[in-house]
């Protein structure tokens, strides 16, 4: 995939007139991110490892309950969600988590450490367990969450 800035000309092509970043973006009114979704976690882990392996790590990590969700950066510096449901697209189990006390008590959820996943997933567990795992705080990271709020 190749991600080209909104400010940059393409190669070649002369520069956008009075066209410039914004330093302040992320305090401005506009998007926060996007989200796409991956059919299952093992997909979601392994583009992270495809990633990361180019040098792009997410800027934060969680388990939301509901799903799993890495955030990078894009070059023009929107949150990129990349994401798998928890529940294997079960609608009325994602529906029915979202009233439950402990998504009432927490609502971003747990922050997750992908390379700690990648070990217990090597190890054999499944994905339903990771979740569970996740969820509970055993993958946490050894660094604070960045969700890239003013």
């Amino acid at each position: 995939m190749a991600v080209q800035r909104c400010c940059e000309p393409p190669p070649g092509a002369a520069p956008h007139p009075g066209m410039e970043d914004d330093p302040d973006k992320i305090k401005h009114a506009g998007i926060h991110h996007v989200a796409f979704e991956y059919p299952s976690l093992d997909g979601l882990l392994a583009t992270y490892e495809r990633v990361k392996s180019a040098g792009h790590v997410p800027h934060a990590c969680l388990d939301h309950g509901m799903t799993t969700s890495f955030y990078y950066v894009d070059p023009d510096g929107n949150s990129v969600e990349l994401q798998a449901d928890n529940f294997g697209g079960d609608w009325e189990r994602s529906s029915a988590f979202l009233k439950t006390s402990e998504f009432e008590a927490d609502p971003i959820g747990t922050q997750l450490d992908p390379e700690r996943m990648l070990q217990a997933r090597a190890e054999g567990a499944s994905s339903e367990e990771l979740h569970i795992r996740g969820y509970a705080g055993e993958f946490s990271p050894d660094t604070p969450l960045d969700l890239r709020l003013p």
